[in-house]
């Protein structure tokens, strides 16, 4: 029994590190309130419950472009993150999940949301589990998501869900009622049940599944950390 110790002691680390998990949202709407936002928490809540199922305690940090759109341009210019989108740019770096929503601007993602994704480090995305939506007039412009938006977070070789989430407008309108649109829950209007709650629900269950199997956020390592016994005065220093 004696030589199992370790190996059970391992199996406890490894089932404790799985019961905790830190979803980043990224939200680039510009107006306030935010159909955009609006999508990114219901499929927060959505991923959330479904973690919470699984016996995963989820952490969630939300990023609203919108707040930070003067220091991504200052970023862009400049070259440094002033400190609070810096700390977005680390919580991104570290984190084990990200929902990513997008408003669909001339066909494609907007300048914000492209803006912020162009300062991140190229690799610090690397096997971040990636669920991708947006918002949009109209249900021309859904096909937006798969040639632009997919094709950006897999040339940074993050993993991206296989359900895309789109809401037009026509989605708040006819389909969940209020209460139920917040929920993201499934939703009855007229007697017929709304897909948008179906899109979110599949994709926060792939998006799920991702994140409990992603040990991602334990590899993250930061080049500019100290080795463990660092002594700035060397070993002849006072103690």
């Amino acid at each position: 029994m004696a030589e199992n110790t370790p190996n059970a002691a391992r199996a406890d680390e490894a089932q404790n590190a799985r019961l905790s998990r830190t979803l980043v949202v990224v939200s680039a709407g510009l107006s306030q309130p935010s159909s955009t936002r609006l999508l990114a928490d219901r499929l927060t809540t959505a991923t959330v419950d479904r973690l919470t199922e699984k016996g995963v305690e989820p952490h969630v940090e939300v990023i609203e472009l919108r707040d930070l759109a003067h220091d991504i341009t200052n970023n862009l210019i400049t070259g440094f993150a002033a400190p609070k989108l810096q700390k977005a740019l680390d919580a991104l770096a570290s984190a084990d999940g990200l929902i990513a929503v997008t408003p669909i601007f001339t066909t494609s993602f907007s300048g914000l949301f492209k803006s912020f994704i162009d300062i991140i480090e190229p690799t610090a995305l690397t096997d971040l589990p990636v669920l991708i939506a947006a918002t949009g007039g109209t249900e021309r412009h859904s096909l937006a998501l798969d040639y632009a938006v997919r094709p950006l977070f897999t040339y940074l070789h993050a993993v991206v869900a296989p359900t895309a989430v789109y809401a037009a407008s026509s989605d708040w309108g006819s389909g969940a009622s209020g209460a139920e649109a917040a929920s993201g829950h499934g939703a009855v209007a007229g007697g017929g049940a709304s897909a948008l709650p179906d899109r979110i629900a599949r994709a926060a269950g792939e998006l799920t599944s991702l994140v409990i199997a992603s040990d991602r956020s334990s590899r993250v390592v930061d080049p500019f950390a100290l080795p463990a016994g660092f002594s700035p005065v060397g070993g002849y220093g006072a103690q």
